[in-house]
């Protein structure tokens, strides 16, 4: 099958183009005329450069594909219209190029959200469904959860399947890896004194239940969580790493108000400098949250989705990685 992916030359985005590969499907990745493609090269990829600005670019490089996987979007943004036109407006245009572009013959729109649009856990015994009320508390969950809206709007016209995963780690993530550096250098940071817990969900078995999501038709129509089946707190993970690397690291709490603080005076420098932030004080209300925590059990019992990597394997394959590609020094 020819499955169009937006997001391909991303973190998520490229190990999707390789399970899917890997399964034996055709790849076409949908490219800005800008993107990097080094995790693309040399393999048997369908390159096609579009705008996304422009419904019809959009549609001339879905073609004849079967399926698409939107996975582009944003992260960072300078402000609230950015984010929205980052990820509701793109996807907008994509859900449009789709229904353009697709045939009778056309199977699945998959659409890649996020556990944002749901805003934090109550508490470890309530983690998330698919049927939790969403509650998002940052302009990215917000504007994610617009995306979705705007996908759902479209439930009658196209087969579509949403999937949301919530912290995502592996070979090729930049995101994660400043912890990593910072346990090597022999500190854990943990945020706040009361322990974090969050769903961490290793890249490949991510990519695996989204192309497992793609290829069933019980998923036509509903939304899933592709996530870890455990719980882990940060020290949890810090320590898992600290191990895996040999490190004497030590634990230091960053008090919640000195995170935010930090986030805040980020968030400033970048609106000064005109760049998007990674870290500004609306992220920072995030990182401070006790449960980002969501459960696998609709995929699980829809088709069969399980978490292969355990944490301490997915992190030692992970710094292996890092260490072999020079992102972090041995």
């Amino acid at each position: 099958m020819i499955v169009a992916l937006t997001g391909a030359s991303g973190f998520v985005g490229s190990h999707i183009a390789d399970e899917l590969c890997r399964r034996g499907h055709t790849v076409r990745c949908l490219l800005r005329r800008s993107s990097d493609d080094r995790w693309l090269r040399d393999k048997p990829y369908e390159l096609r450069r579009c705008s996304f600005d422009d419904v019809q670019s959009i549609a001339e490089a879905i073609g004849n594909a079967r399926a698409v996987i939107h996975t582009a979007g944003v992260i960072a943004a300078r402000s609230m219209e950015e984010f929205m036109e980052g990820n509701r407006g793109v996807t907008e245009r994509m859900l449009a190029a789709t229904g353009k572009a697709a045939t009778s013959g056309f199977q699945r729109f998959v659409h890649i959200s996020s556990l944002a649009v749901c805003g934090p856990a109550p508490s470890l015994d309530q983690p998330l469904t698919e049927d939790s009320p969403l509650h998002p508390i940052t302009p990215y969950g917000i504007s994610k959860k617009a995306a979705e809206d705007a996908v759902l709007s479209w439930r009658e016209r196209l087969p579509i399947t949403i999937v949301r995963p919530p912290a995502v780690y592996g070979e090729r993530d930049q995101a994660t890896l400043p912890f990593f550096q910072a346990i090597r250098r022999g500190v854990i940071p943990l945020i706040g004194f009361s322990n974090k817990w969050v769903s961490l969900v290793h890249i490949r078995d991510l990519a695996r239940g989204i192309v497992d999501a793609l290829e069933s038709n019980v998923t036509i129509g509903k939304t899933y969580f592709i996530t870890s089946e455990e719980f882990y707190t940060w020290k949890q993970i810090g320590t898992t790493a600290a191990a895996v690397m040999g490190s004497r690291a030590i634990p230091v709490v960053i008090p919640h108000a000195l995170v935010l603080t930090i986030a805040a005076l980020s968030g400033w420098i970048g609106h000064v400098q005109g760049k998007a932030p990674v870290l500004d004080y609306h992220k920072g209300r995030d990182i401070i949250q006790r449960y980002w925590i969501c459960s696998p059990e609709r995929a699980r019992k829809d088709f069969g989705y399980r978490q292969e990597l355990s944490l301490e394997r997915g992190i030692a394959e992970t710094i292996e990685w890092y260490t072999e590609h020079g992102w972090l020094r041995k």
